[in-house]
């Protein structure tokens, strides 16, 4: 299994593993760190949304981390949307990116959970 089974995104009948993406994202030169999660989608079920703090000083915007992923790994794995977070993402005591933390903001009040 590359993923714990609530990182993995379904999207349209397609499985997207988070840490897959996760490695296209930090790839990019800008990139300090990054979550990839999945967000609610009326048609496609999930959709594939990167959390993302930026290194100091530098820039980049929603369309540049997307196309550069693009790049790297097949469409349908790629972000659909990019929201970038000022400092650092929350994190356990192990220093382990906090995703369900991510997530909250996205699935609450929504018919359908998950974790």
């Amino acid at each position: 299994m590359v993923d714990l089974s609530k990182d993995m995104i379904v999207s349209g009948g397609e499985n997207v593993y988070s840490t897959e993406v996760e490695a296209a994202v930090y790839t990019h030169p800008a990139v300090l760190e990054a979550a990839v999660i999945g967000i609610p989608h009326e048609s496609w079920g999930e959709a594939v949304h990167a959390v993302v703090t930026l290194k100091p000083g530098k820039n980049a915007t929603e369309l540049e981390i997307i196309e550069h992923c693009k790049a790297q790994i097949a469409g349908y794995k790629c972000p659909k949307s990019v929201r970038f977070h000022d400092g650092e993402l929350p994190k356990s005591g192990p220093g382990k990116i906090l995703k369900r933390e991510l997530r909250k903001a996205y699935w609450d009040g929504q018919e359908r959970q998950i974790n």
